[in-house]
């Protein structure tokens, strides 16, 4: 009895893969409680689980706030987030309080990279479109100009934020024949833009010669609404649109009205605000426009990686040892 009570309680909100569970448990440090389910922990039953806990697992789609944290106590040493954003965190709030936080970078690249591409292709082929016309009876014969889309080859791609995920998507699409690559954000990165022969450009002059516009940038009180009418305003009509980043850079209302217009040619979002989007969400009207739901690190193998990743860090903050992935705050 005496040795269960030194054990460290770690709160964990979610169902999560078994590798990364197994690596909580056999630790011999922890007294796991978990929201055991695929659905978001309430509110209430967050705030009661962390009372009292040395660690908290967390996901997304959990908003760590003061709230939460004065539950939580004095005892709360780490915050272990399965994701590689941190915007669900009060930081300033965490900081005060002297509680580190680990995340996991690097893990999910290639799988949200290979997502884009997909989603790329599925919105600019018109891909969900032509399925809905087989099942519909609308595809009756072949036809010249039915179902034409737009294709990669000689034309010019920008990136928004060329850090680890936007140069990966970079390198899959530069094998399809893209002519070009400019790319913008908080400063220049000539080593990452040397791999694909990319220029550095102003927002504006990205958005004015691209034929396909990616967002891979992070989420800051800078980037919130960045996609908005000015920018739709000066894309090509012919130009295709992709978020895989977060769904808050991009004011819907003005992509909803750039797209319906025929501003801009297509959208594909795995991003939303809110997630999950309202099945009655102006852009679930549009044929141009293409929402998966939030699945760009969705592979088996990367799932568990981040599990296990996310038990890690909270292991080594646990132990007061250096986290594999430590969010310096």
């Amino acid at each position: 009895m005496k040795a269960a009570q030194q054990l460290m309680k770690v709160f964990v909100t979610r169902r999560i893969p078994k590798d990364g569970l197994q690596a909580l448990s056999e630790s011999g440090i922890c007294n796991i409680q978990q929201w055991d389910s695929d659905e978001p922990v309430p509110k209430e039953e967050l705030l009661k689980g962390v009372i009292g806990a040395h660690g908290l697992y967390c996901m997304l789609s959990d908003k760590i706030d003061h709230e939460v944290l004065q539950a939580a106590g004095p005892n709360l040493k780490v915050i272990s987030t399965l994701s590689v954003g941190f915007d669900h965190l009060s930081i300033d709030e965490i900081k005060k309080r002297g509680i580190r936080v680990g995340y996991t970078p690097d893990v999910l690249t290639d799988a949200t990279a290979e997502l884009t591409v997909a989603l790329l292709l599925a919105t600019s082929r018109r891909l969900m479109e032509a399925t809905e016309e087989v099942k519909n009876g609308g595809w009756t014969t072949w036809k010249p100009l039915w179902m034409c889309g737009y294709g990669l080859s000689g034309s010019t791609v920008g990136i928004v934020g060329l850090g680890r995920i936007g140069l990966a998507i970079a390198q899959r699409l530069k094998p399809f024949g893209v002519k070009k690559f400019v790319y913008t954000g908080r400063q220049p990165r000539p080593e990452a833009a040397a791999q694909i022969q990319g220029e550095y450009v102003p927002l504006n002059k990205l958005a004015e010669e691209s034929d396909f516009v990616v967002i891979s940038c992070s989420f800051s009180p800078e980037t919130k609404d960045m996609c908005n009418a000015d920018l739709f305003s000066k894309m090509k009509k012919t130009a295709i649109f992709i978020n895989t980043s977060r769904g808050a850079v991009v004011n819907q209302d003005d992509l909803y009205q750039a797209l319906s217009a025929g501003q801009i040619a297509a959208a594909g979002l795995d991003v939303t605000v809110p997630e999950p989007l309202p099945t009655d969400h102006p852009l679930l009207s549009l044929k141009n426009c293409v929402i998966l739901p939030h699945i760009g690190s969705a592979t088996y193998a990367t799932r568990n990686t981040m599990s296990v990743l996310t038990a890690n860090n909270l292991l080594a903050g646990l132990k007061g040892e250096q986290m594999p992935s430590e969010l310096k705050l």
